[in-house]
């Protein structure tokens, strides 16, 4: 059985209780609380048969190790985590029944900051990307943080945590799945890659970028044209360029719209 994690913020709740196949076990809610939205998810999370415990300020903290709770806190029963066995199925499940269309990965060499973390877990899901890789050591993994940030992504978007980048990439490859990668150095503006078909894209770690032998993994280097006076942008930023442009090339126009930034 997968291990329960907790989940905090009143946007990360409201939209794992409307995820289809919602996996909240248990909801921990503030006594008494005056928010309407609180009561807004109280109210859908017994209508799902949600577990309920009320308890105050101090304890929503305890259970979630997370000052900035909101006065709320749902237990969730992880399933979407897997290890590179479980990619390398979900990958050649993935390449072969393309009814979602081609394989889209992204792997995140190293990403430091949760935020960042949370950021692209949430572009990642909007993007329909089949599953996050991210290596097991030395960055960022899932907690209260990124799950804030996500707003329920991060319990919904196959997450992979894998030993060694290099060695996924090389089976990758193996498999016809074109590696992009992202440097100031690329030889193409992320406009001119070609996107459409089954592809991994790569971004690097914050200020630093792509490892050398990762660099070296890729089939193909781009960057994003920058026109001002800053040298990059934010990797969460700049992985949401790059995906929602594979999204454009593989006919996103013709996709439901969602609600707009928030």
């Amino acid at each position: 059985m997968s291990k329960a994690r907790f989940v905090t913020g009143l946007r990360a709740v409201e939209q794992l209780l409307a995820a289809p196949g919602s996996e909240v076990r248990k909801l921990y809610t503030e006594y008494r609380s005056a928010n309407p939205r609180v009561a807004a998810l109280i109210e859908l999370a017994q209508a799902k048969g949600v577990v309920m415990q009320a308890a105050n300020r101090a304890r929503l903290q305890q259970i979630s190790g997370e000052s900035r709770h909101q006065g709320i806190v749902a237990e969730v029963q992880r399933s979407t985590v897997m290890d590179e066995a479980a990619l390398r199925t979900l990958v050649e499940d993935r390449l072969v029944n393309e009814v979602h269309g081609p394989l889209l990965l992204l792997v995140l060499d190293g990403i430091q900051d949760p935020h960042n973390l949370g950021a692209c877990l949430r572009t990642a899901d909007a993007a329909g990307v089949d599953a996050v890789v991210v290596p097991r050591h030395d960055a960022a993994g899932l907690g209260p943080t990124v799950s804030k940030v996500a707003a329920g992504a991060a319990e919904l978007v196959p997450f992979a945590t894998v030993g060694n980048i290099g060695r996924v990439l090389a089976w990758l490859a193996d498999y016809g799945v074109v590696l992009v990668g992202t440097s100031d150095t690329g030889s193409k503006s992320v406009f001119e890659a070609e996107l459409d078909g089954p592809v991994a894209l790569v971004m690097g770690r914050e200020h630093s970028g792509l490892k050398k032998k990762v660099m070296e993994r890729c089939d193909l280097l781009v960057h994003l044209p920058m026109l001002g006076s800053v040298e990059s942008l934010n990797v969460s930023v700049a992985t949401g360029v790059c995906l929602y442009e594979a999204l454009r090339q593989r006919g996103a126009a013709d996709a439901p719209t969602g609600e707009g930034p928030e």
